[in-house]
Formats: structure tokens, sequence, C-alpha cells
């Protein structure tokens, strides 16, 4: 598999180190617990597996680069409707890696990394290179291109947030307005 192209997301709990000093390390482990609990469903969805766990982060891996955006997309959603849940951040990254003993390896599994590493919370940073080979992507935006200085990577990285089309903000208070709206004016809107 060396040379083949792979999108790799990592994926972990914003603000887990501060939980387990707040709430205590048996709660930050039922958290951490939750988090692979309502994931793992998810990824049979977009042809996903997972790599390995660490404490509160994930290590997945698509064949797909439109695959990985969308679910990506769709780990923030399910855990941003959990109340009081821990926001999620997600980076993903495209290119050749290295499989050996179980793991992956490689410049494209670090950028993915440094990418979580780089998203806020309820983000999900989609590096150029997965970007460019997902190509047009159904149910998913990505915003403006931005240069990442990431850890240990030598050359600036390009990435985009991504969003999903159905819940972009402007479309969801637009869908509010109509609900509000009187019958006959709904058909003006978008």
């Amino acid at each position: 598999m060396a040379g083949a192209r792979h999108s790799f997301l990592f994926t972990d709990l914003v603000g887990f180190t501060a939980l387990a000093a707040s709430q205590g390390d048996d709660r930050a482990a039922d958290v951490a617990l939750e988090f692979y609990d309502r994931v793992r469903p998810l990824l049979v969805h977009h042809s996903a597996e997972e790599i390995k766990a660490i404490g509160d982060a994930l290590m997945l891996r698509c064949d797909e680069p439109g695959a990985a955006v969308r679910l990506g997309l769709e780990i923030v959603a399910v855990l941003e409707a959990v109340e009081g849940f821990p926001p999620v951040r997600v980076g993903i990254y495209t290119g050749p890696a290295v499989s050996r003993a179980g793991d992956w390896y490689g410049t494209t599994v670090n950028v993915a990394a440094r990418l979580c590493a780089a998203a806020a919370g309820g983000e999900v940073l989609v590096g150029e290179a997965t970007a460019e080979a997902a190509g047009r992507l159904k149910g998913a935006a990505l915003g403006e291109r931005r240069l990442h200085w990431l850890k240990n990577v030598t050359e600036p990285i390009g990435a985009h947030s991504a969003s999903s089309r159905h819940t972009c903000p402007v479309e969801g208070r637009l869908r509010k307005l109509k609900d509000l709206l009187p019958a006959g004016p709904q058909e003006a809107l978008p």
C-alpha cells in the first residue's frame, strides 16, 4: 500500500485535560469512551477504519477523500447534538503513507494530526491536498484557504474549514424565518 493515497482524520476533544482536572479522571475516561462509542458507528457509512484511540483522540483512515470530509462533518454534528459534551475538532489530510504492524506512518499522517491540533472546537480543518483530491463535495462546503504553520512541518500547509451545506448558519436562519411567515411569502425566500 506504499505510494497509494489515503485520507487520515485525527479527532480529539477540546478541553479534555481541563475536564479531567476539574471533574476527575473517572469522568474524563467516561467522556472519552462515550466519544469512541458515538464515532465508531459512523465509520461504516464512510468506508472508514479506526487505526487507534489515544486518550481523547481517534486516528481514522478513509480511501476516499470526500468520504473523509463528510465523516469529519458528521462527527462534529453528532457530538454537537449531545448537550454538555466537549467540542470536537478534526484535521484531515490526504497523501501517501505506509502501514507497519497495524499503524500508519509518513508526512501525510503527521500533517493530519497537526491540522487537528490547529483546528478550533467544532471545526473540521481540511488540508488543501484533501480538498483537491475530493473535488466537488456533495453536501459540504469549504471556506477560504488559509495557510497554517504547523509544528515540525517545514512549509506552510493550505487548509480550508469545512461546513455542511445544510447546516450553514445563514440557511438555518432563513429556514427559521420561513417557519414564522405565512404560507405565501415563503416562495420568495431561497
